[in-house]
């Protein structure tokens, strides 16, 4: 890496055709108008003023020192960019950033070559973006993405309703609820906030519109069509996250082009992640545009096809700043081998195939509605609670199957899957499965789960009801894992009929009846491998420090009313007020998150998620807060948000999203 001086610039207008005006912070090597220099393109609706500049300035001063732009950009109706924001990966936005990757491409301090980047939604549009080939667009590295925005995204998961639905729902309407910053909007800044304040969609009212695959989820979902990405792509994730299949199938879909590297972080950037060990992100991604923007011959593209940690024994905890394991690299990847496991009399897993035509032995599983408390987020933040815990609690309410305790150690990369034969007394329900690592104390680690609406056995876009009483094949496969089991631990399969609150109930509960004899468990052995070393970050607190004027606080409860029959699962998120050093800046926001039900009555259901948004500076002050609520009948999606805005403690503004009720399609 080069030590290049560089100016950022702190607000770039780009007008695009139709007029409207989208705000960028680039990050430019000096001299670049003489010696053109490739970029990085990064295109977002979290804010670049203050909702991501703290992870901006970790990384993109580094870029820019080593010669290379960074141009990050607010979407539509975010930050100080004009207009409204229309949705998700919408059309327009795809377009909007294939016209910015012109507008990059054509700047005299430009050599013509643009990548894209980012994390979450910019990995996500990453992806589509080059899908849809821009000439300009070189590579990409996505992060903590999806390839599937039906299966592997915050909505639904093989057609259960996910609760981050709401969660995700109740953010947007935080983030995109923020005005811009006057210091870089002017006058203009609270016309742009009004506008946005009326024009803001409860972007639930859609996704609930489509609640099977259909072609609103098949639009960006690259793995529709995966020869549509033609250049190379550095897809990245982590075993504490929910998007933690993506990088497998990437590998799987995209061939040579696609590298896969699979850590053991949560939601974040990996060279500030946690647990622990961390990557050092700023140089690989130094090497990786260098070759494919500057067409520098350094080896990148000679890395094997997946890298992955393979976590080893890990124990839940409160918190877990670190995370034993080892690195390993397979050149090319290729399918795994599966370990096949099936169920002895007794509730025994041992290995083997099941016994064929082998005499029916049904077993009644009937969980309570509560079942689930320990899961965790589905995309985690922070490396506490927000990870699923100790899994005791949940597999008292569900039907587990336990291995001897092992001889010696298992080594395991990819996707288990689950199959069995099963038969309902409703037309509908959920099943979960839990692969567990018991440890000799009896600690119970989640290593990877599946959850399936049984109405979509058979695929997402056509469900169809069950009919009662008749016996259905079932094959479900479980999120990607990398995973040892040491000697004497036990490998453990939990099933259950419900997995709240990260999955929504079905409208009717009644269970099902497994035919253990039928029941198959594939595990995928890691197979042929190397070890090696991922180099880590040499700065190991890289992210700037701002004034802080209040400190950040987090509390999960789980509440059980046994007076009542009711359980409440609680979430507070308070971010802290800090104040940016450069800007004089200071934003604060609150996460109130209450999801309730009764462990006997899937209509008892209900959750309302609530964020309070504040900005400042000497003399000025704005809040936002948004509610967003669900609740339903046996029939119905029953959903309600409200906008508030107050500028000086004085509200201004309330948009009110009335009651709608959305049928259920078999959900």
């Amino acid at each position: 890496m080069s030590d290049r001086s560089f100016t950022t610039i702190e607000n770039q207008w780009i007008t695009l055709k139709d007029g409207t005006r989208l705000a960028a912070r680039i990050w430019m090597p000096d001299g670049a108008e003489e010696d053109p220099v490739p970029s990085v393109f990064e295109f977002l609706p979290y804010r670049k003023r203050d909702g991501t500049s703290l992870r901006d300035e970790s990384t993109y001063p580094v870029f820019a020192a080593a010669g290379i732009a960074g141009v990050r950009v607010d979407i539509r109706g975010s930050g100080e960019s004009d207009g409204v924001i229309d949705g998700e990966y919408t059309e327009r936005e795809l377009a909007d950033a294939c016209e910015l990757i012109a507008w990059i491409a054509a700047q005299p301090w430009s050599n013509g070559a643009v990548g894209m980047m980012g994390i979450s939604w910019g990995g996500f549009n990453s992806l589509q973006v080059a899908a849809l080939r821009p000439p300009a667009l070189k590579a990409v590295i996505s992060i903590a993405s999806t390839v599937d925005r039906y299966n592997d995204d915050i909505h639904y998961k093989n057609g259960c309703h996910l609760s981050a639905q709401l969660s995700w729902a109740a953010t947007m309407l935080g983030y995109q609820s923020r005005p811009p910053d006057p210091a870089l909007a002017g006058e203009r800044w609270k016309a742009l906030w009004l506008e946005r304040l009326a024009g803001e969609p409860f972007f639930m009212e859609e996704w609930l519109s489509h609640q099977r695959r259909d072609d609103f989820w098949r639009h960006g979902s690259i793995a529709e069509d995966f020869s549509s990405v033609e250049i190379p792509a550095l897809v990245i994730a982590g075993w504490a996250d929910g998007y933690r299949n993506t990088p497998l199938m990437a590998v799987e879909g995209l061939g040579d082009k696609a590298k896969a590297l699979i850590g053991p972080w949560v939601h974040k950037y990996p060279h500030f992640a946690w647990p622990k060990p961390r990557a050092d992100f700023h140089g690989e991604a130094i090497a990786w545009w260098n070759k494919w923007l500057r067409g520098e011959d350094n080896g990148i593209d000679r890395l094997p096809q997946t890298r992955a940690y393979i976590l080893d024994a890990i124990r839940p905890a409160p918190r877990r700043d670190s995370d034993p394991g080892f690195w390993i690299a397979r050149d090319v990847w290729t399918p795994p081998r599966m370990q096949c496991f099936y169920v002895e009399q007794f509730g025994r897993l041992t290995e083997g195939m099941p016994i064929p035509h082998a005499p029916e032995h049904p077993v009644y599983l009937h969980s309570p509605l509560d079942t689930g408390t320990a899961s965790g987020e589905y995309f985690t933040l922070k490396p506490d609670a927000e990870m699923a815990i100790d899994q005791r609690s949940d597999d008292a309410g569900s039907l587990v199957f336990d291995t001897m305790p092992l001889s010696g150690d298992c080594d395991y990369l990819g996707q288990p899957v689950l199959t069995l034969a099963l038969r309902s007394r409703t037309s509908g329900g959920n099943l979960c499965a839990r692969l567990i690592d018991v440890h000799p104390d009896g600690t119970a680690m989640r290593v990877a789960f599946g959850v399936v609406n049984l109405t979509h056995r058979d695929g997402n876009a056509d469900p169809k009801p069950l009919i009662p009483g008749e016996t259905v094949s079932i094959r479900l496969v479980l999120d990607a894992c990398g995973y040892r089991f040491r000697k004497g631990h036990r490998i453990r399969l939990s099933l259950s009929t419900a997995y709240w609150p990260m999955i929504l109930p079905p409208p009717e509960d009644e269970g099902i009846e497994i035919d253990m004899a039928s029941l198959g468990l594939g595990l995928p052995v890691l197979g042929d491998h190397r070890r090696i070393e991922i180099k880590e970050p040499a700065n190991p607190d890289p992210l700037p420090r701002y004034i802080e004027h209040a400190a950040a606080a987090t509390e999960r409860q789980v509440v059980r009313n046994l007076s009542g029959n009711r359980t409440d699962y609680r979430i507070h998120e308070d971010t802290g007020l800090y104040e940016h050093p450069e800007t004089g800046l200071s934003t604060r926001q609150l996460r109130e998150e209450v999801w309730s039900i009764s462990p006997d009555d899937p209509l008892s259901m209900t959750g309302v998620s609530t964020w309070t948004c504040d900005m400042r500076r000497p003399g000025w002050f704005v809040r936002t807060v948004a509610t967003a609520r669900i609740a339903c009948t046996a029939t119905d999606w029953i959903i309600s948000a409200v906008v508030t805005a107050f500028e000086d403690d004085v509200q201004i503004f309330e948009k009110i999203f009335a009651e709608k009720r959305i049928p259920r399609d078999l959900m």
